[in-house]
């Protein structure tokens, strides 16, 4: 740099009095050149001309008093002192943010997808300019989601910015209710039970449920593991009959239906067989689940356990017609 400086020839024709400058201390340029009033006070009209190329942002460079006083000759001057002078420019690292969107682009992947980089230096870029951020040279394993790729900064009148870049693109992902904890078959899925995940899309299998809404209330029929998702193939229907519930109890025989107050002791869904205890005998057997409060219980079944106490009159009979 220094020596670019000192071989820069005389761009403008010498004034007929050599004028008298001296050396700044520290110069701070915003563009990518440096000019004669950057490095010198008291050019008056011939500030503005052009000596050579600034630091990259973010950076700077010494100029010697003996290549000050060279500069000051081949345009003219009489340098009257000062100096070394340091030039600076400003500038910012270049945001994540721009680096993530330039390679969605070159990717064509979706905003929702996560992309991890590998440790990098971001480019110093100038502070107030408009940028263009591209990703080239693209090499990506499908397999794996690993990449690699040049990041190429452009800015007008600057020199493109190139920087190597890998990382691995995160799998889809989709969010689906899974297990918050073992589900056991009859249990009756509850909102604590669930908890949202999200999840690499392949390991969602097809049929599995992924609106919450259709789970709350539904009985489980095969066991479910912490943290998986919950197949269509895992539940019953949706429980009409809780446990701990009040039901009617009604035995059909010829003619004649018999009807019971009785306590669930299961969750039930219609069609399912549920253990019910008949208040009046204390004797519990199973029934198939009718309706909301309604259980149906087989001619000629046999009680599961048997009473401790005396039976209470609960039961009623009914003609049938």
């Amino acid at each position: 740099m220094r020596a670019l400086l000192l071989a820069l020839p005389l761009l403008l024709a010498a004034p007929a009095a050599a004028a008298e400058v001296v050396a700044r201390a520290h110069a701070e340029v915003a563009g990518p050149v440096v000019r004669l009033g950057d490095l010198f006070e008291g050019v008056g009209a011939g500030a503005e001309r052009p000596l050579g190329p600034a630091p990259a942002p973010g950076s700077r460079y010494v100029v010697p008093p003996q290549q000050l006083a060279a500069i000051a000759r081949s345009q003219g001057l009489r340098f009257a002192g000062g100096g070394p002078t340091v030039v600076e420019r400003p500038g910012r690292a270049l945001s994540r943010e721009a680096v993530l969107v330039a390679l969605r682009d070159a990717l064509g992947v979706e905003r929702e997808r996560e992309i991890e980089l590998a440790p990098y230096a971001p480019p110093m870029v100038p502070l107030a300019a408009d940028l263009r951020v591209v990703a080239e040279d693209l090499q990506l394993d499908p397999a794996t989601g690993r990449f690699t790729a040049t990041l190429a900064v452009v800015a007008a009148g600057e020199p493109p910015l190139r920087t190597r870049l890998s990382g691995r693109v995160a799998a889809r992902t989709i969010t689906v209710p899974v297990a918050a904890r073992r589900l056991a078959p009859g249990a009756t899925i509850q909102a604590t039970d669930l908890r949202q995940v999200a999840l690499p899309l392949d390991r969602v299998p097809e049929e599995a449920i992924v609106d919450e809404t259709r789970l709350r209330g539904r009985i489980v029929q095969r066991p479910v593991a912490a943290g998986a998702p919950i197949l269509a193939a895992d539940l019953g229907g949706r429980a009409v009959v809780a446990r701990n519930s009040a039901v009617t109890m009604s035995v059909s025989l010829p003619g004649l239906v018999v009807t019971a107050q009785g306590r669930a002791l299961e969750d039930g869904a219609p069609g399912d067989v549920i253990q019910v205890m008949n208040l009046a005998s204390r004797a519990v057997v199973e029934a198939k689940v009718l309706g909301p409060g309604r259980v149906a219980v087989a001619p000629g079944s046999l009680p599961l356990s048997r009473p401790t106490s005396p039976p209470r009159p609960h039961t009623r009979a009914e003609l049938s017609r």
